[in-house]
Formats: C-alpha cells, sequence, structure tokens
C-alpha cells in the first residue's frame, strides 16, 4: 500500500476525532443553554439522570461523527 495513502487516511481519522470532540463540547453547550437548570451543578450535586441524559449526547454524537469518519476512509 502507498505510504502517501496511509498518511493521508492517518490524518483524516486524526481531524475527524478533533472535530467529533469539537461536536461533542458543542452539543453539550446546547443542551445546557436548553434546559432550565444549570447542567455543571446538577452533575455536582450527583443528578443520575442529568448524568444519563449527558452520556447519551456524548454517545450519539460520537456514533454520528464515527459513521462520517469511517464512511469518509473507505
Amino acid at each position: 500500500m502507498d505510504l502517501t495513502i496511509i498518511l493521508l487516511n492517518f490524518t483524516y481519522a486524526v481531524l475527524g476525532a478533533g472535530l467529533t470532540i469539537l461536536f461533542m463540547v458543542v452539543a453539550f453547550h446546547v443542551f445546557d443553554r436548553l434546559t432550565p437548570f444549570d447542567t455543571h451543578q446538577e452533575l455536582a450535586k450527583g443528578n443520575i439522570a442529568v448524568g444519563i441524559v449527558s452520556g447519551a449526547i456524548f454517545v450519539a454524537v460520537g456514533i454520528a461523527m464515527g459513521l462520517v469518519i469511517g464512511m469518509g476512509l473507505n
């Protein structure tokens, strides 16, 4: 396999991972703005429901971005 193709795929995967993290942060901030309570404060108090919803946001964005990155590498 050509080294250039390997390096391009690696670069694309690294940039995709960075974009995934960025989109996760943006999604969490949007969720924090849409809810009538302070998400950080509720998580600090140990609110399990807020933790589950926040985790679900991260998983959903991760899956969506993973599919986009995976399809781009093929």
